[in-house]
């Protein structure tokens, strides 16, 4: 503990804090995620510690269940998108050729399509389900990670042990998950760290825009949509899950990039 920083440390915090939440949701929410249960935007209360939202349910339970679903979307939107996008950029660059051609060209072309407006269109002529969600944030995002997954292999692929692996006749998967792999870590895991945050933010994103998590189920995104009419008359039920997605952002980037100095610190003692 002596070794980490106070900013990774506060990070290490609330991140641990927001996921201890969304994993004990349905243990620690005083009542349940739909149940009306007072008056509408009732203040706040020992019965109801964050107050109630716009049809009387209680804001606290809905901010744990709305944490619940956002970290659950973002999280697997985040490892579909590092599985597919790294996979697809070793690929690309240890195989070079016309197939790191094919494949980046593509890529290119689903980025020149703004996300959102991609999203959009998406969505409207699908069901909006959770599952639809995280496939389709995880193809866009995978896209990113792409251009970050190949460019760093191009510089690793030329490297003398990677030869020397291609001259002992190691197949490509050896190629991508032995030598490759290990060795683009460090900004691996910072991206990571960011495309989490964008997924976080997306997802609220669609949300509040009525193409995300669909009521009577919670996110953050969506509960901001549903109560932002009382900030008209200073209520502020609609910021508490604002503060939440700025918090859990904030964290999770300090954390990453505490873990981005670690292992970058570690590789360079090993050398």
């Amino acid at each position: 503990m002596k070794n980490i920083p106070i900013s990774a440390m506060i990070g290490l915090f609330f991140t641990g804090l927001y996921f201890l939440m969304a994993i004990l949701a349905p243990w620690i929410a005083p009542y349940g995620m739909a149940e009306i249960v007072g008056d509408v935007w009732e203040p706040s209360s020992s019965e109801f510690l964050l107050g109630t939202d716009s049809i009387g349910r209680d804001l606290l339970s809905r901010m744990i269940y709305g944490g619940r679903t956002t970290i659950f979307i973002a999280t697997a939107a985040t490892i579909l998108s590092f599985t597919l996008g790294s996979v697809m950029g070793f690929f690309a660059a240890v195989s070079g050729g016309w197939v790191d051609q094919s494949l980046s060209r593509l890529v290119d072309l689903i980025m020149s399509i703004p996300s959102l407006i991609f999203a959009l269109v998406v969505l409207s002529v699908m069901p909006t389900t959770v599952p639809i969600l995280i496939i389709l944030m995880g193809l866009l995002d995978s896209t990113r990670v792409y251009r970050l997954a190949r460019a760093v292999a191009v510089d690793i692929t030329v490297m003398d042990y990677v030869e020397a692996a291609r001259l002992r006749g190691e197949k490509i998967g050896w190629i991508i998950f032995r030598e490759t792999l290990p060795n683009a870590l460090s900004p691996l895991v910072a991206e990571m760290g960011l495309r989490f945050i964008f997924a976080v933010l997306f997802v609220s994103t669609l949300s509040f825009l009525g193409l995300g998590v669909q009521p009577p189920q919670a996110d953050w995104g969506g509960i901001v949509k549903e109560n932002k009419e009382g900030i008209n008359y200073g209520i502020q039920a609609a910021l508490y899950p604002a503060y939440a997605i700025a918090t859990l952002c904030i964290s999770i980037n300090l954390v990453a990039d505490w873990i981005l100095t670690r292992t970058t610190s570690l590789k360079g003692g090993r050398g």
